[in-house]
């Protein structure tokens, strides 16, 4: 039976940070209010909340009341334990649900329900301990090393040529749970965000190109420079993983190009860093999706209005040598097709996404030009 919970609900949001600010900001237009439970005191998303529960995702009398006081409750980041999820569903309506989040958090159990469900990927084996390195395929060789939770934006991995390498690495990564997979030849990068609501309906944003710099996502280019067949078969697949995790909410898949070949190369159980240009370029944005999903609301049109290009703005533009200092946010500013979002994040760290911006523009390669222009401007470096 379809639920629809309608302003003013209060809605839960486990996670703040900027991916949480954006579910609060795009929550409160609709007319909801929300609460946040994240341990870190200086949340971005706890700053426009209405409340803040400071507390581990673990404090179960604080999942208590935190349940109580929500109508719905939803996630911006894949590592809060599985276990939280499943206990807060007892009493609430939780939306993506644990199982889900839970294949999606882990890499052995992430590239298992690809194999197992015949969606496209790249070879890749399970490393419980050494010897599995040392009876590794010669094949999967040059390789990268995973560890299977908790890495993110290139952390958690190593880039290894053969099994001498790879067994320094384990040990680097104290023999954690990993996976191996087989380093591909890129011709480039994609990735897909949608939207699936309780009824199995699903809103697929158009199909992004993506550039990583140090494991990081640095460029969105939307549209994809690639052929329309390309990103069709890309949103077919997002929206069959999407179906086969039963999933609720908003959510994120990478894909690989190599050789032409399309493969799926990792599934991200929220709103995603490459859909950010949503916010600016299309008619609904993945935050309102994300609460539109939760809520049982209609999902919104996808349809971008605009081309776009969406820049990453990371730590190391605060640092100018050893001198800490705020970036010279005129430069964006001075620039009227170019919309900038800061994250309110406590203290920059090199590598730590702090803000992002996103030119729009009718004519796709003058967009194009014009955030590569503005990248240079603030001082990113290739």
């Amino acid at each position: 039976m379809k639920t629809t919970i309608l302003p003013p609900a209060t809605l839960g949001m486990l996670g703040g940070g900027q991916l949480g600010r954006f579910f609060v900001a795009a929550a409160h237009e609709l007319g909801y209010q929300v609460w946040v439970l994240d341990p870190d005191r200086n949340s971005p998303a706890a700053q426009i909340a209405e409340r803040h529960f400071c507390v581990a995702y673990d404090d179960y009398a604080a999942l208590d009341e935190f349940a109580a006081g929500c109508a719905a409750i939803t996630t911006e980041f894949e590592n809060v334990p599985a276990a939280t999820l499943d206990y807060l569903a007892k009493f609430v309506p939780v939306r993506p649900h644990a199982a889900a989040v839970a294949i999606c958090q882990h890499r052995v159990s992430e590239k298992s329900f690809l194999r197992d469900n015949g969606f496209p990927h790249g070879p890749f084996i399970t490393v419980n301990c050494e010897n599995d390195l040392k009876t590794a395929p010669a094949s999967l060789f040059p390789a990268i090393l995973k560890v299977a939770r908790f890495g993110y934006d290139g952390k958690g991995q190593a880039t290894v040529s053969n099994v001498a390498e790879a067994l320094l690495a384990f040990a680097q990564f104290k023999g954690e749970q990993c996976v191996l997979e087989q380093r591909l030849p890129l011709d480039y990068e994609v990735s897909v965000v949608l939207a699936r609501d309780e009824q199995g309906k699903v809103a697929c944003f158009p199909t992004g190109e993506n550039q990583h710099t140090r494991g990081i996502l640095d460029v969105s280019i939307v549209p994809a420079r690639t052929s329309g067949c390309m990103q069709s078969d890309a949103e077919d697949i997002a929206a069959r993983i999407a179906e086969k995790l039963g999933y609720i909410g908003t959510m994120g898949v990478e894909f690989f190009v190599s050789r032409g070949q399309l493969l799926v190369n990792e599934m991200a159980p929220r709103p995603h860093n490459s859909g950010h240009y949503t916010i600016d370029a299309c008619v609904t944005d993945q935050f309102e999706q994300q609460v539109r999903a939760l809520c049982g609301l209609p999902l919104g049109e996808p349809r971008a209005h605009s081309a776009s290009v969406m820049v990453n703005l990371l730590g190391d533009l605060w640092y100018d040598g050893d001198t800490y200092r705020e970036p010279d946010w005129a430069k964006l500013h001075a620039i009227p097709n170019l919309k900038l979002h800061l994250y309110g994040k406590h203290h920059a760290r090199p590598g730590r996404k702090m803000g992002h911006f996103t030119v729009i523009g009718d004519n796709a390669e003058a967009v194009q030009q014009a955030a590569l222009a503005a990248r240079a401007a603030i001082g990113i470096k290739d």
